[in-house]
């Protein structure tokens, strides 16, 4: 399979987010990610509604919204009618996991779940036939430019054991700290996509940047 890549607008410039986005789609970049926190699931607040329906205007690629909220089941709709193509929830958020999974298939987007660092892979034994990927943090969420924690890799093994011995079609998308230095490894270990925010944002030439880890 090719690797995709999705650069993390949470390190974009807001005063120039028409610019970034641009400099996204014209790049090989595959999905464009986007970090929604509620400052009481993770010690932040970012995207809301408005923000999301207008990167939708400009966005040629598709919108991987990530869910760092509580009670995520009650704003599944919304963040369809906002142009997600892909949403994915916290494990640690959701009391009734494989319902809120079925709804987000249901409105026609791809369902991913998200484990925090220390959550076990194990976990999501039950639902992994259900999702479309499943994201792992590999910093603790809320802010970007975190340094990246080293057990991921055995996590990202661990859950790539589990998707085959369950014949699931889940993807692994690695969340934090992702940079050229460590996305050969990470893809070796068996992710398949990446989610990149200071790695692109923070280089000279983020276009070249994208393709470099694109084509690790």
């Amino acid at each position: 399979m090719t690797h995709l890549i999705a650069p993390s607008l949470l390190s974009a410039n807001f005063l120039n987010l028409q610019n970034d986005i641009e400099m996204i789609n014209a790049s090989k970049a595959d999905w464009f990610h986007i970090d929604v926190m509620d400052g009481t699931f993770v010690p932040n607040i970012s995207f809301g509604f408005p923000i999301i329906k207008q990167i939708k205007k400009s966005a040629k690629k598709p919108l991987d919204v990530h869910l760092m909220i509580v009670h995520p089941e009650n704003y599944l709709e919304t963040f369809k009618e906002a142009g997600a193509d892909c949403l994915s929830v916290h494990y640690e958020a959701c009391d009734h996991l494989d319902r809120t999974i079925n709804q987000i298939k249901k409105l026609g987007m791809k369902a991913g779940v998200v484990l925090n660092p220390h959550t076990n892979v194990i976990l999501l034994e039950d639902v992994i036939t259900e999702l479309d990927f499943v994201c792992l943090m590999s910093v603790n969420p809320g802010f970007g430019g975190q340094k990246f924690i080293e057990n991921t890799y055995s996590k990202i093994k661990a859950l790539k054991k589990m998707i085959i011995s369950k014949n699931s079609k889940a993807l692994i998308e690695v969340d934090g700290g992702v940079d050229v230095n460590n996305a050969s490894k990470l893809f070796d270990a068996g992710a398949d996509i990446l989610v990149a925010g200071n790695a692109v944002f923070g280089s000279i030439d983020p276009i070249k940047t994208i393709e470099v880890i694109k084509g690790i």
